[in-house]
């Protein structure tokens, strides 16, 4: 049964639904650490010094697998067009938007892009408040057009775009960790899939929430990428914990938001570290993100980088599918 998308029912209830209310556990308004915000670690791209560019990273990985990146080569205009184009889907007639719908459990299909607002299977017995689009964006071989809008007739044309500039940012950011292991500069690229690495774009849309001090857009999480890059718009909500406390986390304009994910954290053997966050939502504005996650093909296996693995540093993580490793995560099975 096809679960109600949370942008209709912000329109039409003047309340939160009990199935939105977090344990008291979880809920922002009890956990927060207030009249905090974290400043996390700047990144400028242009940093001519390749070494002082590698150590920043890879220090900023290893403390708090989360950074944000200024003066990153991609012009404004193509981030402003890639949020244009999101929002407007967003903004279509429902019926229109469900085209895109997820195809359910039994159709053959077994991706996870397309329309919706849950992931795996319905574990959680408290929903998120968010509504969601999940498409592939690179490479060619990974993606299906039908879960693309045709609606605005610019979408296509803005996310190409997007992507162009995106894979050199994030090769740049691969090299960077290969040599902060102590690698050649290809090893993480090579051990995460090559080629074959998935560029997997999601638009998260989080309506006004009548009641945000008690709901979460996302729950607590890592990750399941090898690294996962975000932008917002200027609504804030992104979370880190630090210490087991929660901190908001202070944007700056037209930076990038760096992720590390759980395969960047196994392909280093534990040296980076995959960070726990979290989304709140708000009472008066949407909020909204753009995240890419960047993932080894579903084929690939991946452990630790066997050029990090002696006698003196065991590995730490199983070497597995990754398909394997997404499935059991997203359907809260061990690993």
């Amino acid at each position: 049964m096809e679960i109600e998308k949370v942008q209709n029912i912000a329109l039409n209830f003047n309340s939160i639904p009990s199935e939105f209310i977090r344990s008291e556990s979880e809920q922002p308004a009890v956990t927060t650490v207030h009249g905090t915000v974290l400043e996390v670690p700047t990144i400028d791209f242009s940093e001519v010094d390749d070494d002082k560019l590698v150590d920043v990273i890879s220090k900023a990985s290893q403390d708090w697998g989360l950074f944000q990146v200024v003066n990153h080569g991609i012009p404004t205009q193509v981030i402003q067009n890639l949020q244009r184009v999101g929002k407007e889907f967003f903004e279509l007639p429902q019926q229109e938007k469900e085209i895109y719908s997820k195809p359910p459990p039994g159709e053959g299909y077994v991706g996870g892009e397309g329309y919706s607002n849950k992931l795996g299977k319905n574990t959680d017995t408290v929903r998120a408040w968010v509504d969601h689009l999940f498409h592939n964006i690179w490479p060619p071989s990974a993606i299906n057009f039908h879960f693309w809008p045709k609606n605005p007739p610019s979408y296509r044309e803005a996310n190409e775009e997007y992507a162009k500039y995106l894979i050199g940012v994030t090769e740049k950011l691969m090299k960077c960790w290969s040599k902060g292991l102590g690698l050649e500069e290809n090893k993480i690229k090579e051990a995460g899939g090559g080629e074959e690495i998935v560029y997997l774009a999601k638009i998260n849309y989080y309506p006004p929430c009548p009641r945000p001090e008690l709901a979460l857009g996302v729950g607590a999480h890592t990750d399941l990428s090898m690294l996962t890059i975000l932008v917002p718009n200027h609504v804030p909500g992104l979370q880190v914990c630090r210490d087991g406390l929660w901190y908001n986390v202070r944007y700056i304009p037209n930076a990038l938001i760096i992720h590390i994910g759980d395969q960047l954290e196994v392909l280093s053997n534990g040296k980076y570290k995959a960070v726990l966050h979290r989304t709140t939502v708000n009472k008066e504005e949407t909020r909204m993100s753009w995240p890419i996650f960047i993932e080894p093909p579903p084929h690939h296996e991946v452990g630790p980088v066997s050029d990090l693995i002696d006698e003196h540093n065991p590995a730490n993580y199983k070497t597995k599918k990754f398909s394997d490793y997404k499935y059991c995560k997203l359907n809260r099975l061990p690993q």
